[in-house]
Protein backbone atom coordinates (compact mmCIF):
# COMPACT_ATOMS: atom_id res chain seq x y z
CA UNK A 1 0.00 0.00 0.00
CA UNK A 2 1.25 3.28 -0.90
CA UNK A 3 1.92 6.27 1.67
CA UNK A 4 -1.11 7.95 -0.13
CA UNK A 5 -3.05 5.07 0.06
CA UNK A 6 -2.28 4.74 3.48
CA UNK A 7 -3.20 8.11 4.29
CA UNK A 8 -6.50 7.95 2.51
CA UNK A 9 -7.38 4.62 4.66
CA UNK A 10 -6.35 6.99 7.78
CA UNK A 11 -8.97 9.57 6.53
CA UNK A 12 -11.47 7.84 6.40
CA UNK A 13 -11.29 5.59 9.35
CA UNK A 14 -10.90 9.26 11.53
CA UNK A 15 -13.68 11.05 9.31
CA UNK A 16 -15.26 8.83 7.34
CA UNK A 17 -17.85 6.24 8.23
CA UNK A 18 -20.62 8.60 9.03
CA UNK A 19 -19.18 10.72 10.91
CA UNK A 20 -20.42 14.26 11.80
CA UNK A 21 -16.96 16.38 11.95
CA UNK A 22 -16.31 19.78 13.49
CA UNK A 23 -14.15 21.34 10.79
CA UNK A 24 -12.76 24.93 10.70
CA UNK A 25 -13.35 26.22 7.26
CA UNK A 26 -11.64 29.27 6.04
CA UNK A 27 -13.01 31.29 2.99
CA UNK A 28 -11.82 34.42 1.64
CA UNK A 29 -13.59 37.44 2.30
CA UNK A 30 -15.69 39.87 -0.55
CA UNK A 31 -14.49 42.86 0.27
CA UNK A 32 -10.90 43.86 1.27
CA UNK A 33 -10.20 45.15 4.17
CA UNK A 34 -8.15 48.99 5.13
CA UNK A 35 -5.56 47.88 3.25
CA UNK A 36 -7.43 47.20 0.42
CA UNK A 37 -6.59 43.40 0.43
CA UNK A 38 -9.02 40.53 0.77
CA UNK A 39 -8.19 38.49 3.85
CA UNK A 40 -9.49 35.20 5.21
CA UNK A 41 -12.54 33.94 7.11
CA UNK A 42 -12.85 31.03 9.30
CA UNK A 43 -15.91 29.18 10.83
CA UNK A 44 -16.38 25.82 12.37
CA UNK A 45 -19.11 23.80 10.47
CA UNK A 46 -19.98 20.32 10.95
CA UNK A 47 -18.89 17.91 8.40
CA UNK A 48 -19.29 14.39 6.90
CA UNK A 49 -16.56 13.19 4.75
CA UNK A 50 -16.57 11.17 1.80
CA UNK A 51 -14.10 10.17 -1.02
CA UNK A 52 -11.94 13.15 -0.76
CA UNK A 53 -14.54 15.57 0.36
CA UNK A 54 -16.21 17.36 3.20
CA UNK A 55 -20.23 17.63 2.60
CA UNK A 56 -21.99 20.55 4.84
CA UNK A 57 -25.45 21.80 4.75
CA UNK A 58 -25.63 25.30 4.90
CA UNK A 59 -27.92 27.90 3.43
CA UNK A 60 -27.02 29.64 -0.23
CA UNK A 61 -27.06 32.94 1.02
CA UNK A 62 -24.67 32.60 3.83
CA UNK A 63 -21.47 34.73 3.67
CA UNK A 64 -19.67 31.54 3.24
CA UNK A 65 -21.34 30.48 0.32
CA UNK A 66 -21.52 33.94 -1.44
CA UNK A 67 -17.88 33.92 -0.67
CA UNK A 68 -17.12 30.34 -2.34
CA UNK A 69 -19.43 31.98 -5.44
CA UNK A 70 -16.80 34.41 -5.82
CA UNK A 71 -13.59 32.52 -5.11
CA UNK A 72 -14.17 28.54 -4.60
CA UNK A 73 -10.59 27.89 -2.84
CA UNK A 74 -11.16 27.24 0.97
CA UNK A 75 -8.87 25.75 3.62
CA UNK A 76 -9.79 23.15 6.09
CA UNK A 77 -8.40 22.09 9.53
CA UNK A 78 -9.30 19.39 11.90
CA UNK A 79 -7.94 20.44 15.04
CA UNK A 80 -7.69 17.27 17.04
CA UNK A 81 -7.00 15.31 14.36
CA UNK A 82 -4.19 17.14 13.08
CA UNK A 83 -5.10 17.32 9.45
CA UNK A 84 -4.78 20.92 7.35
CA UNK A 85 -6.15 21.18 3.88
CA UNK A 86 -7.01 23.35 0.86
CA UNK A 87 -9.31 22.73 -1.74
CA UNK A 88 -12.60 23.70 -4.10
CA UNK A 89 -15.50 24.87 -2.41
CA UNK A 90 -19.01 23.61 -4.85
CA UNK A 91 -22.53 24.72 -4.34
CA UNK A 92 -24.48 21.43 -4.83
CA UNK A 93 -27.79 22.94 -5.04
CA UNK A 94 -31.10 22.14 -3.07
CA UNK A 95 -30.71 19.73 -0.54
CA UNK A 96 -34.18 18.22 -1.83
CA UNK A 97 -32.93 18.37 -5.58
CA UNK A 98 -33.16 14.97 -6.88
CA UNK A 99 -30.17 14.52 -7.56
CA UNK A 100 -28.72 15.28 -3.85
CA UNK A 101 -30.93 12.42 -2.71
CA UNK A 102 -28.41 9.75 -1.49
CA UNK A 103 -26.35 12.58 0.21
CA UNK A 104 -28.80 14.26 2.02
CA UNK A 105 -29.67 10.92 3.63
CA UNK A 106 -26.57 10.83 4.17
CA UNK A 107 -26.34 14.10 6.14
CA UNK A 108 -29.73 13.80 7.43
CA UNK A 109 -28.42 10.49 9.18
CA UNK A 110 -24.97 12.09 9.98
CA UNK A 111 -26.40 14.85 11.88
CA UNK A 112 -29.12 13.45 13.07
CA UNK A 113 -29.68 15.08 16.49
CA UNK A 114 -29.48 18.69 15.03
CA UNK A 115 -30.00 18.48 11.53
CA UNK A 116 -34.02 19.70 11.41
CA UNK A 117 -33.51 22.29 14.00
CA UNK A 118 -30.51 23.80 11.71
CA UNK A 119 -32.00 23.33 8.24
CA UNK A 120 -35.81 24.03 6.88
CA UNK A 121 -35.12 21.54 3.74
CA UNK A 122 -38.17 24.07 2.12
CA UNK A 123 -36.40 26.54 1.61
CA UNK A 124 -34.50 25.98 -1.44
CA UNK A 125 -31.47 28.29 -0.39
CA UNK A 126 -30.71 25.23 1.93
CA UNK A 127 -27.65 23.51 0.16
CA UNK A 128 -25.02 21.46 0.47
CA UNK A 129 -21.50 22.73 -0.20
CA UNK A 130 -18.93 20.15 -1.08
CA UNK A 131 -15.32 20.78 -0.21
CA UNK A 132 -13.46 18.81 -2.76
CA UNK A 133 -9.88 18.28 -1.34
CA UNK A 134 -7.03 19.06 -3.68
CA UNK A 135 -3.89 19.17 -1.64
CA UNK A 136 -3.71 17.75 2.35
CA UNK A 137 -1.43 17.02 5.25
CA UNK A 138 -2.24 13.97 8.15
CA UNK A 139 -0.16 14.45 11.23
CA UNK A 140 0.38 11.43 12.87
CA UNK A 141 1.31 11.78 17.00
CA UNK A 142 2.85 14.81 16.52
CA UNK A 143 5.16 14.63 13.56
CA UNK A 144 6.17 10.87 14.34
CA UNK A 145 4.64 10.70 10.75
CA UNK A 146 3.50 13.27 7.84
CA UNK A 147 1.12 12.20 5.28
CA UNK A 148 1.57 14.58 1.88
CA UNK A 149 -1.46 13.93 -0.11
CA UNK A 150 -1.97 15.55 -3.60
CA UNK A 151 -6.19 14.00 -4.19
CA UNK A 152 -6.01 15.23 -8.12
CA UNK A 153 -3.23 13.11 -8.72
CA UNK A 154 -3.71 10.44 -6.24
CA UNK A 155 -0.30 10.50 -4.68
CA UNK A 156 2.29 11.83 -2.22
CA UNK A 157 3.60 14.95 -2.52
CA UNK A 158 7.56 14.65 -1.81
CA UNK A 159 8.28 18.18 -1.32
CA UNK A 160 6.37 18.64 1.77
CA UNK A 161 2.53 19.66 1.83
CA UNK A 162 -0.30 22.10 3.92
CA UNK A 163 0.26 22.87 7.34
Amino acid sequence: MSMYEEGLKLLEEKFGNGKDNVISLATIAREPNADGKLQPVVREVDALYENGSFFITTHAKSNKMRQVAINPAVSIAVSQEWFTAIGIGENLGWVLDPKNSELREKLRSAFAVWYDKANNEKDENCCILAIHLTKGTLNINHWEKLYHMDFLNKCTMENGGVF
